[in-house]
């Protein structure tokens, strides 16, 4: 494997187990598999940036119905409107910032951009390969981790 794949790697599971430390509740990681869309078609999403030894983006995706039963599920209440898009860029941002400490504790170098919010559909460029992680939350829920590489 070459040193990119290495540390590709290396992101991948220090992202999913991310998500498995800010998420309080029972998850199931399902296979990683190859994403080469080049739209993103998600209702809801959250982009970051990764910088130094890995670049590229980390998005996060659900639908609005899917975040708001997670912050119900940390915090206790139904979160709508402004608040759960707040709520949303700031999940992304707990998740990156925990993969930036498991990566450092990997010996990667990562810092991390503040979050973006998506709505809606979004076109996808500069980006040379891309893994998606689905994540089944419950029955009927399921979140997307989609790791972008340049």
């Amino acid at each position: 494997m070459t040193t990119v794949q290495i540390n590709m790697t290396k992101v991948l599971n220090g992202a999913i187990q991310s998500v498995k430390s800010i998420l309080p509740i029972s998850l199931s990681i399902e296979s990683p598999s190859l994403f080469k869309e080049k739209a993103l078609h998600s209702s809801m999403a959250v982009l970051i940036g990764m910088t130094g030894d890995i670049k590229g983006r980390i998005i996060i995706e659900g639908k609005p119905q899917t975040f708001s039963s997670i912050g119900e599920m940390m915090y206790g209440m139904q979160l709508d409107g402004e608040m759960l898009e707040s709520f949303t860029g700031e999940l992304g941002n707990m998740i990156a910032g925990n993969l930036a400490t498991n990566a450092s504790q990997n010996e990667l170098v990562m810092d991390i951009t503040p979050p973006t919010l998506i709505v809606g559909e979004i076109k996808l460029t500069s980006y040379n390969q891309a893994i998606r992680v689905p994540i089944s939350i419950g029955s009927s829920e399921g979140l997307g981790v989609i790791l972008m590489v340049e």
